[in-house]
């Protein structure tokens, strides 16, 4: 059986995340290849698609989320994600046990007790009206029926878990700062979520595993897992197994593919790339070894901008009065150091909206 060693996995993730080299794909078909963008903080998917487009203006995304296109929600692992319209339709009720399972672990004391169902028509009731509201404005409208449950667990049970909302615009538009505001997806999309499978079967778990692999793979089953929370996902792979390829990387873990999933020579030079924080290349797996080195995994979870330099997170990137800064984790190379100069000053341009090219590599 074949074995990827770290830097063959690198180069298929690159090629897989449209990081190797920037796509002509239009924004909406990217979103959909990508399987959304992590978006917990709104203006990093511009970040995301910019770095991985070849024609990306940032009107084209806030757009996309003005017209319902793309959506702003809880999805993979109770995380707000952009996704396509058409995708979290197919996908939510494939999630909805875990993201209830994960709110109630997080509140397990202040939600003990608590009928969900009655939970979840009180709150569909509350938003029926189709009126925007935070999740406060929930919390408190159902205070009355719930009145020892803290509010804060109250709405995020509700808005988090029990019933598939959308974060409206003018949150997570371009340079644009705004509350989270919420409507049930029904109303918002003019369509109901698809139901789940009722005869045991389980489509849209083997379309999440095809899909992942298309743009994560090759992957372990504990990868498909920490992408995307589900733990239901063994019989979905074992359905897909005969129409998949299987590798083993250097630790002998088992890594499932699609047969035609691009697999770039491992010498394949890799440009540098600026990821926005919490980027999916990163967060994506249980094994992230292939795109960061252990010591600066802490990195992938706390928000950090990061930039791969040879395929590698190998520096943090901040930004402070339109001039980009870069704090390396290792030391560059001259020729490295230029490369990264040149795409933090084309990062800064973007950022600016061409008003500033200002970039600086400064002492770690």
């Amino acid at each position: 059986m074949t074995v990827l060693d770290a830097r063959a996995l690198n180069r298929a993730t690159l090629a897989r995340q449209l990081l190797l080299a920037r796509s002509d794909l239009p924004a909406l078909d990217a979103v959909t290849h990508l399987c959304g963008l992590q978006a917990q903080e709104p203006q990093e998917p511009f970040v995301g698609l910019w770095s991985r487009l070849s024609a990306f203006g940032p009107a084209t995304l806030s757009d996309l989320l003005a017209e319902g296109r793309v959506v702003r929600t809880h999805l993979m692992r109770r995380t707000v994600h952009l996704l396509t319209a058409e995708d979290i339709l197919a996908w939510r009720s494939r999630h909805e046990a875990m993201l209830r399972q994960k709110v109630l672990a997080t509140y397990r004391q202040e939600l003990e007790g608590i009928d969900l169902d009655e939970l979840a028509a009180a709150g569909r009731e509350v938003l029926s009206d189709d009126e925007p509201r935070t999740m406060s404005e929930v919390a408190r409208a159902l205070g009355d029926r719930w009145p020892d449950v803290w509010p804060r667990a109250l709405g995020e049970l509700v808005i988090a878990a029990l019933l598939p909302v959308a974060q409206l615009p003018p949150r997570g538009l371009w340079r644009t700062k705004a509350g989270a505001r919420y409507r049930l997806l029904s109303s918002w999309l003019g369509r109901e979520v698809d139901p789940p499978a009722s005869d045991g079967d389980d489509p849209v778990g083997r379309a999440l595993v095809w899909r992942y692999l298309a743009a994560f793979g090759p992957a372990a089953t504990a990868d498909v897992r920490a992408w995307s929370g589900v733990a239901g996902l063994p019989a979905a792979v074992n359905a897909l197994r005969e129409e998949l390829v299987v590798f083993r990387d250097e630790r002998g873990r088992e890594l499932l593919d699609l047969p035609d999933g691009p697999r770039p020579d491992a010498d394949t030079p890799a440009p540098v790339r600026f990821l926005p924080a919490f980027d999916n290349a990163i967060l994506g797996y249980h094994d992230r070894g292939r795109i960061i080195d252990d010591e600066h995994r802490g990195l992938s979870v706390a928000g950090a901008r990061v930039v791969l330099v040879d395929g590698r997170v190998s520096a943090t990137w901040t930004v402070q009065a339109d001039a980009v800064t870069i704090t390396p984790l290792r030391r560059f190379s001259r020729d490295e150091r230029a490369a990264v100069v040149e795409e933090g000053q084309e990062v800064a341009l973007f950022l600016s909206d061409k008003e500033s090219d200002r970039a600086q590599v400064v002492a770690s």
